[in-house]
């Protein structure tokens, strides 16, 4: 029974060298490595971030000279990881909201050089980067947010969240026809997705990636087209249709929405939160983690199951203490993300996650025990009371002591008030 490990093992090791000597090459500006799907040339220019089976690289489209965030996830056990690569493209296109990040087109390839496959997502190119890429600026150059840019880019990113926790069904939805496949014979799938209606400079009508002309090998992609709503409105897709119309967690009901089914991002960290063009816009991503929120934990195995995934999925000095340790009797939900939420206040704030101190990193102390006692303080700094105490608020370790997403928004907005 150890071989097959092995061999999985060993395939795994030598397809993620190759795509560490693909990301030197590009650091040592060689010339840059060329890809092709869907009858559509794209050269790889550089890698952009890297982790698990999956790297992202900045393409660029030969014929229009487009850039995108490409990544790619190898999946090398067959059908069960091409259908987890898949669950992160299926979560992109059923959150639409200005806050969460778009995908362009996703295709799913042989992988040419193993028995795998391959998943391929575009996403939109973000030059500034992420909020972690800001804070590391920021620990080298000396300087910090100003507690107003902290809570304004807080702000959107928790307006993301409160549409995954916020999810409705939508009523009365058609199945989504089954993508096509390329004409020869290599197992692919392509198709360009409505964009989210959000932090975009194309005009109206504007393409977004344009189906290459005069290609026979090519799946014949529709044009997208862009279509505008107001920032409150929030689409959802992709599912099944349910009579039933519950009170939302305000105590409010909203007509023509389905079942109440929240989902939580579970790994909302700064370096998931990227800033948009305009320098002001977080936009949430990377949805790999996501899953239906509530989680009836019932048996030992049940546990310890939730308790593996969280180890895979979330980060660590982000990842909230009842997934550390998953208790029976108890149903996990959408508070797992309150907490992150505040580890990423915190870290925007002090550039560090409140479990991340000297104790933890230099002097062989466990991050681990630290979440799970809540064991942390505020360095000294000239941030108001208000931000520290909607900090304290989040890290509480019984998750029904933290407020929820739509209580978050309101103390964010009364800090935010006080600041003008």
């Amino acid at each position: 029974m150890a071989l097959p490990y092995f061999a999985s093992t060993f395939g795994t090791l030598k397809d993620q060298a190759k795509d560490a000597l693909w990301a030197l090459s590009s650091c040592l500006c060689q010339q840059s490595a060329k890809i092709k799907i869907n009858g559509r040339t794209f050269d790889i220019i550089k890698v952009l971030g890297e982790g698990g089976f999956s790297f992202v690289y900045l393409a660029q489209d030969e014929t229009s000279g487009r850039q995108f965030a490409l990544k790619k996830i190898r999946c090398p056990t067959g059908s069960e990881s091409v259908k987890e690569a898949m669950r992160e493209v299926e979560a992109y296109r059923r959150f639409k909201h200005p806050n969460i990040i778009r995908i362009l087109d996703s295709a799913v390839v042989q992988d040419p050089e193993g028995d795998g496959q391959i998943v391929y997502l575009f996403l939109p190119l973000y030059k500034r980067g992420n909020v972690q890429d800001a804070i590391n600026a920021n620990i080298v150059n000396g300087k910090h947010f100003s507690e107003r840019d902290i809570v304004r880019i807080f702000n959107g990113t928790c307006e993301a969240v409160r549409a995954l926790h916020n999810y409705h069904t939508t009523s009365g939805s058609q199945p989504r026809p089954r993508p096509t496949s390329s004409q020869n014979n290599v197992p692919s799938t392509s198709h360009l997705h409505q964009p989210n209606d959000h932090h975009s400079d194309d005009e109206e009508g504007d393409e977004l990636l344009p189906h290459a002309e005069g290609d026979d090998s090519s799946v014949n992609v529709p044009l997208v087209k862009r279509r505008r709503v107001d920032a409150e409105d929030v689409v959802f897709d992709d599912d099944e249709e349910v009579s039933k119309i519950p009170d939302l967690p305000n105590g409010n009901s909203e007509p023509g929405k389905g079942e109440h089914v929240p989902y939580a991002h579970r790994d909302i960290k700064p370096g998931n939160v990227m800033i948009a063009d305009d320098g002001v816009t977080p936009i949430l991503m990377d949805f790999g983690s996501a899953m239906k929120a509530r989680i009836p934990i019932e048996t030992r195995q049940q546990a310890l199951l939730q308790q593996d995934i969280a180890a895979e999925q979330s980060t660590m000095a982000y990842r909230a203490p009842e997934l550390f340790d998953v208790k029976t009797s108890i149903t996990l939900d959408e508070k797992v993300d309150i907490w992150s939420l505040g580890c990423t206040l915190f870290a925007m704030a002090y550039s560090h996650s409140p479990f991340e101190n000297t104790q933890t990193t230099e002097q062989g102390g466990s991050i681990a025990m630290a979440v799970l006692n809540a064991q942390y303080k505020h360095p000294s700094s000239s941030y108001s009371q208000g931000l520290k105490d909607l900090i304290d608020s989040m890290l509480k370790t019984n998750p029904r002591e933290r407020p929820d997403i739509h209580q978050v928004i309101q103390a964010t907005d009364r800090v935010l008030r006080s600041l003008m």
